[in-house]
Formats: C-alpha cells, structure tokens, sequence
C-alpha cells in the first residue's frame, strides 16, 4: 500500500489530549518526508496545531456552540459552512486519533477513508463502527497516551515505531519573552475536578519557599474562581497573578519559565511539551496513563492506587514537592 501524502489528524479536545497527539505528528514528519498534516480540533484549542512544522492547515469546529444553538447550526449556515471547508480537499487518509463516537463521526464527514483504533482499543468502542480501518493498538487503560497514539500514526501510516523519547516538535522561540526581569516559577494551580486541586495554603507555602530562592511564583488562571484563588496564592507568598492569556501567549510564560509546579491539568501538559522543568501532582488520576511527558518532568502521587478515582485527593506534602525541586532550583 503506498503510503498517505496528505492526511486530516483529527484530534479535538480537550487541551492535554490534543497534546498528547503532537509526538505522533513528530514521528510521522521524520518517518515521511513528504506527509502533509491538516488538523481538525475544536477552536478553543485551534492554536496548538498551528505550532507544529509538519501542520500545514487547521480546521476549526465548534460542537460545544452547535449544540447550544442548533437553529444557527441548521438553518444560519455554520454547519454548512464548516462541511464545506472541511470537504475542500480530498485526503489519503483521514485519522481519528480520539477514539470517540463524536470524533469519528466528524471524521467521516471529510473525503477519505478513515482510520482510527480499533473496538478493543477505541475510547468509545462505537467509534470504530465509522472506520474504513481499525488498529490494534494498546487500550487507554493499559498505556500512555502518548504511547498509544504513536503507535496508531505508525501503523496507520506504514513506519516503524520510533524508539527515540517523545518529541512534541514545538520551537520555544516562537513564543513570547515575558516582560518580567526576574527569574520566576508557574505554578499551575487550576484544574477542572476539585479532587485534582492542592489545598491553597500548600500552594502559599510552597510559594515563599520558591520566592526564597529567588523565583517569583506566577500563576496563570482560566475562570474567576481560578483567579480568586491565584489572588489568594499570591498573597501568601509574593506572586504575580496574570491576566487572562491567549494559549499562545500562556505558552511564553511556560517556555521561558526556570520551572513549573502543576496539578494535573491541561497546561502541565504543554509545559512538559515545551521541555520546561516540572514537578505534577497526581491524585485521582494515575500518571504512567495521562502525566505529562517530556525532559525534566517528575511525578509526584499522593499513594499507590492502581486505578483512577474521581473522590480521591490529591495530598502530596510541601516537603515531597520541595525535595523533588531541590535539584531544580539549585
């Protein structure tokens, strides 16, 4: 079979998710010299896609925004218009690299054959019903993300499965130099589950003892409720709360950062992918199936568990946090 010239990635959401998938585009460029990428993913992350070399177009949907106002969707000629650029060009294969139901039907809407993990390995094993093509690949429970998508580039599209670390692909001198003169430390502190948090006083103590050592913690946020508590982290320890931050510009502070302090969440995840020193905080979730990936990236869980849990917290120790960094601040 000759091998795809021209694919259509599809890989929506959510932020980390669509991280996950940018080793397996690394892969893919190095493998075939001659692949040319598109990518469909939902606007709100439309920004990342764009960062890789090997993109050439990002397709832009909006499901979210379809399903709160259908009579817009149907009848105002957003779908219509969305169908139309997604069908401009005739692709040798479209990937569904999320395993979902909703992911595959997207795919299906574009002009190719469509491919994408098979019933035993796909999130949602309904989605694989749209493929032209299924691939065993390792299910979600049983490897990292990261992992099982580039095993999914590599048999979809015909190489063999690099042995090198990820690689995300993405330049850190393409994103902004933040305008603060002193070194300084993120800290990642907002996530969506509230079991995922680290109680706020951690963060301030954890906060002056990284002021101690001449690092300003900054401290991103997405909501009001995550900049009321970045508001309250900073006036524990000094920091600087930032205001609200496009992706890209969010990606300049992480970039240029001496080092990041996460929970599990989006962010850490394009921290790891910009090669950033990190310390990530894990409690409900397990991360040798979702952590953050890259060079200088260290694990830190509150116990042992085995499977994920939703109500489990996350209770890491200040000390813990505070031993791991010690080699990174020195």
């Amino acid at each position: 079979m000759r091998s795809p010239r021209h694919i259509l990635i599809v890989k929506t959401s959510s932020l980390g998710d669509v991280l996950h998938a940018l080793p397996a585009v690394t892969d893919a460029a190095r493998a075939l010299p001659d692949l040319r990428c598109d990518w469909l993913v939902e606007q709100a992350f439309a920004e990342i896609p764009a960062w890789h070399p090997a993109v050439e177009r990002v397709i832009r949907c909006d499901l979210r925004g379809w399903r709160r106002n259908l009579r817009q969707t149907v009848f105002g000629g957003d779908w219509s218009r969305f169908r139309a650029e997604l069908r401009q060009t005739e692709y040798d294969l479209v990937l569904d690299a999320q395993g979902l139901v909703k992911s595959a039907w997207l795919a299906r809407q574009a002009r190719g054959p469509v491919a994408g993990p098979d019933r035993s390995a796909a999130r949602e094993p309904l989605a694989a019903l749209f493929y032209t093509r299924g691939y065993a690949i390792p299910r979600h429970d049983q490897a990292h993300a990261v992992e099982r998508t580039r095993r999914l580039f590599a048999q979809a599209l015909g190489y063999p499965l690099p042995g090198a670390p990820p690689d995300a692909g993405l330049d850190r001198a393409r994103f902004p130099v933040p305008d603060l003169a002193q070194p300084y430390a993120v800290l990642l502190h907002a996530t969506t589950w509230s079991s995922k948090r680290w109680p706020l006083p951690r963060w301030g103590e954890l906060g002056a003892w990284l002021g101690g050592r001449g690092l300003r913690p900054v401290l991103p946020w997405g909501s009001e409720a995550e900049r009321a508590d970045a508001e309250t982290i900073a006036a524990a320890c000094g920091g600087l709360v930032l205001p609200r931050l496009s992706l890209t510009e969010l990606g300049g502070w992480l970039a240029h950062a001496r080092l990041c302090v996460g929970v599990d969440t989006g962010l850490a995840h394009l921290a790891a992918a910009l090669g950033t020193p990190q310390v990530t905080l894990y409690g409900p979730t397990l991360p040798q199936l979702t952590g953050a990936v890259g060079a200088s990236q260290v694990w830190l869980r509150s116990g042992e568990d085995r499977s994920i849990d939703r109500e489990r917290p996350t209770t890491v120790e200040v000390a813990r946090v505070q031993e791991a960094l010690q080699g990174l601040v020195s």
